[in-house]
C-alpha cells in the first residue's frame, strides 16, 4: 500500500523558475520539494501530470498508458486534460493513484491540493533548481513508477554527452561572450548556476552576468538596462529565451532604447532559442546545448567529437 506522511509544514513560493529544495529518494521514500515523505511499495500507475517537464520525463522513462491525465499545453494525443484551476471533482472522477505538481502548484493553489490529499489521492511536488537536483529528480519520478533502472540510464546518457560536447568546446581559443536574456522587459537574466547557464556553458560561451543576483531565491536574476550597457562592447551575442513569460524578438533587441551600442547588436549577433531546450529539466536540454553551440560555432559539435 502506498502511504503518505508529513515530516514538514513548511512550503514556500515557487515561480516559474524557483529554485526549490532537492527532492530526494532512498530506497522506496521520495522526499518532494513540499517536505512530503512518500514510500514506494509499488509503481504509481494512474497518473495525472501537470507540469509539462514532467509529462516529457515520464514519456523518456517508457510509460503510458499509466498516464491518465496531462496539463493543457502537452502534447500527448488523446490525453484527457486538466489543470489546476480544474475544480477538486474533475481529479477525484479521474480516480488517479498519483498527481505530480511543481511547487507553484503547491503553493498558489493550496485548497486543490489538500482537497485531492484529502480525498486519498498522493500529490508530489518536484521541480529541480540545479543539474545536481535535476539527475535526482529523474531517479526520483523513476522510484515513483518503478522506472529505476531508465532513470539512471537517462543520467548515464546525459552525463555521457556533456563529456562529448565538453570535449568538443573545451579547445575552443577565444570563447564568446554571452549575455543570456531571461525576461525582456524586465531586463533579467539567470543565475549563475541555473540550467540554463549550465547549457551556455557547457556549449562553450561565457556568461558576462557571472555578477547576477538572484531574485527572491529564484534561477531567474534582475540585471537592469545599466549593467548590460557597462559590458556593451564585451558581449560578442546576445542570446535571449522565448517563452510563456518572454518573447523577444532580433528586432525587439535592436530597437531597445540604448542597445544600438552593443556589439552583438552592431554585428547582428542576436538569437532566440526555446525556452523548453535551456530551462527545462528534462533530457531536451541536450538539445539546448547543441542549439546554442550552433549558434555560437557554426558547426563545432559536427567537427568535434559529438555526432
Amino acid at each position: 500500500m502506498k502511504t503518505l506522511t508529513y515530516i514538514s509544514a513548511v512550503i514556500f513560493l515557487a515561480l516559474l523558475f524557483w529554485a526549490v529544495p532537492v527532492q530526494s529518494h532512498a530506497g522506496n521514500i521520495v522526499t518532494d520539494a513540499g517536505g512530503r515523505s512518500i514510500r514506494i511499495d509499488a509503481p504509481f500507475t494512474r497518473i495525472i501530470s501537470l507540469y509539462g517537464a514532467h509529462t516529457h520525463n515520464l514519456k523518456t522513462l517508457g510509460l503510458d498508458k499509466e498516464i491518465i491525465g496531462v496539463c493543457p499545453m502537452d502534447e500527448w494525443a488523446e490525453k484527457p486534460e486538466y489543470s489546476y484551476h480544474d475544480g477538486l471533482e474533475k481529479f477525484m472522477a479521474a480516480r488517479p493513484d498519483l498527481v505530480l505538481i511543481r511547487p507553484m502548484i503547491d503553493q498558489a493553489y493550496a485548497a486543490l491540493v489538500k482537497g485531492m490529499e484529502k480525498a486519498g489521492i498522493i500529490v508530489v511536488s518536484l521541480q529541480p533548481g540545479s543539474m545536481d537536483e535535476m539527475f535526482d529528480y529523474w531517479l526520483a519520478l523513476g522510484t515513483l513508477t518503478g522506472k529505476v533502472d531508465q532513470a539512471q540510464q537517462m543520467v548515464f546518457s546525459f552525463k555521457d554527452e556533456i563529456a562529448k560536447i565538453a570535449a568538443a568546446t573545451r579547445a575552443i581559443p577565444d570563447k564568446k561572450q554571452v549575455y543570456f536574456e531571461a525576461i525582456h522587459s524586465r531586463m533579467k537574466t539567470f543565475t549563475p548556476g541555473s540550467m540554463a547557464i549550465f547549457a551556455l556553458e557547457t556549449a562553450g560561451g561565457v556568461n558576462l552576468a557571472q555578477d547576477a543576483p538572484a531574485v527572491r531565491g529564484t534561477n531567474i536574476a534582475f540585471y537592469g538596462k545599466e549593467r548590460i550597457l557597462s559590458h556593451a562592447h564585451e558581449i560578442d551575442v546576445y542570446l535571449a529565451q522565448k517563452g510563456a513569460m518572454n518573447q523577444p524578438t532580433p528586432e525587439m533587441i535592436k530597437n531597445e532604447p540604448g542597445f544600438d551600442v552593443i556589439r552583438a547588436v552592431k554585428e547582428n549577433q542576436i538569437f532566440i532559442v526555446d525556452e523548453k531546450i535551456v530551462s527545462r529539466p528534462t533530457m531536451d536540454l541536450l538539445k539546448g546545448i547543441h542549439t546554442i553551440a550552433d549558434m555560437l560555432y557554426p558547426g563545432i559539435l559536427e567537427t568535434g567529437s559529438v555526432q
